[in-house]
């Protein structure tokens, strides 16, 4: 067994106390995600990381493409090879993409060197996961791939850490996001799966040749690495058997529909027959399966095992934010975890109290206002507000009670909360109002 390094952030004197020094990061690939990445480590001091990190170095297709972060304090290297083995990065960030080529050559490079490393490429982590997790070991060093399965969702990092004490049997999910879509929308609305397809390119949510997504090939590398990780076996992606979307019409879904059912696409791995079967294929689910009412571009991950039961996560499973933060996740493990606080805060974090709500906070509200049924009550109501500067957005009187009272609901559009108190407070003063109105903030989507 090889030997495991050091911490990659040492230990440095600042200002009297001790700290980790610098994270020093060499990113190749300045797409959707590194650019995101990027802006995420300009604002690291809003963020908990456990000690700094900076860019030291970049690489990407093109040098003098239009971005929206500014490249040019960093090393630019032509060769992401050259920047993996570079002596001035501590840790290199994968993020081109690709199962063989550049990505591939770039992270056998860096392992090479004695550097960990961490990706988001899901291709190349399980065509070659195996290799390249051997080349670590041997080395002594990290591969990370949190942002590589499911965005967004720490799937990785919890079979790999938090369910480690859990006899896995199945691990499933919806793991394109892509084809969830698909069949959702195509069953609401009614509406073929080419329609429903182009609307999913227009969205953003299938690119321009939406093949990787709607054949299951993106969900099988998926599951691949998930049942690798969750029953400790080879990683051999040549077995995963494989059946997308593309061939599930409205009407399949319809008739599912009216025998209880919603057809997904699912990706599993299943511990049976001595080994671990992985598949992915549409299947139909009755509706009170946890993945059945999983709808939309989200992705979810079920964990059944022994002695928990069964663990499901959900949440965005791509995009340049959820990805992003899912690598910064897999960054973060790269410092030393034994010089943390207790609550995660580091030196270099932005400073913050603990304060009450401002009253010039915007937000809309819910208020349930109980309300005598006589003429003009309503206008009552609506007068009081308009004097406050609270404009109504949504309001529902329904039928009086036997004590001749009637509850009107009524959504705000956003104001102060100044406001609604004004609001309030005129309206504890109309003869119209019985009791006490009630006042529940609506927390925005």
């Amino acid at each position: 067994m090889p030997v495991r390094k050091a911490p990659v952030a040492s230990i440095i004197e600042q200002g009297g106390h001790c700290v980790l020094a610098p994270l020093k990061l060499g990113i190749a690939g300045l797409g959707h995600v590194g650019c995101g990445l990027i802006e995420l480590i300009e604002r690291q001091a809003r963020l908990r990381l456990p000690g700094e990190v900076q860019v030291t170095g970049v690489s990407a297709r093109s040098r003098s493409r239009n971005r929206p972060v500014e490249i040019g304090n960093y090393e630019w290297f032509d060769d992401a090879g050259e920047l993996a083995a570079s002596e001035n990065i501590d840790a290199f960030i994968e993020l081109m993409g690709g199962s063989d080529g550049p990505a591939k050559i770039a992270v056998e490079a860096a392992l090479e060197a004695g550097k960990p490393v961490v990706t988001a490429n899901k291709a190349l982590i399980a065509e070659h996961g195996q290799a390249l997790a051997d080349l670590a070991e041997r080395k002594g060093v990290d591969l990370l791939f949190e942002a590589a399965v499911a965005g967004g969702v720490p799937v990785v990092r919890a079979l790999r850490d938090s369910l480690c004490g859990v006899e896995v049997s199945r691990v499933s999910g919806i793991l394109n996001g892509t084809c969830n879509f698909l069949t959702t929308e195509m069953l609401a609305s009614g509406r073929s799966y080419d329609e429903v397809l182009a609307q999913a390119q227009s969205l953003g949510y299938a690119e321009a040749d939406p093949t990787l997504d709607v054949s299951g090939m993106d969900a099988a590398h998926k599951v691949a690495i998930l049942s690798a990780m969750a029953f400790s076996a080879d990683l051999d992606f040549s077995k995963v058997e494989l059946e997308g979307v593309d061939g599930v019409t409205l009407l399949d879904l319809r008739l599912a529909d009216r025998l209880g059912y919603r057809i997904k696409l699912i990706a599993e791995g299943v511990a049976a027959n001595g080994g671990v079967v992985c598949r992915v294929a549409p299947m139909a689910l009755e509706f009170g399966h946890p993945l059945a009412q999983v709808n939309g571009s989200l992705n979810t991950v079920r964990i059944e095992g022994e002695p928990l039961g069964a663990v499901t996560l959900t949440g965005p499973g791509a995009g340049p934010g959820p990805t992003a933060s899912a690598v910064m996740g897999d960054i973060a493990k790269l410092f030393n975890p034994g010089v943390r606080s207790a609550f995660g805060g580091a030196k270099h974090h932005l400073s913050r109290k603990f304060v009450g709500a401002r009253k010039s906070e915007q937000a809309a509200f819910f208020l349930h206002v109980r309300l005598s049924d006589r003429s003009g009550a309503l206008a009552g109501v609506s007068e009081a507000l308009a004097e406050a500067n609270v404009s109504i957005d949504k309001l529902l009187q329904d039928s009086a009670d036997a004590e001749n009272v009637s509850p009107v609901a009524i959504v705000t559009h956003p104001c102060a909360r100044s406001g609604i108190d004004d609001a309030v407070a005129r309206l504890s003063q109309l003869d119209a109002v019985v009791d006490a109105t009630r006042v529940i903030r609506i927390e925005a989507n």
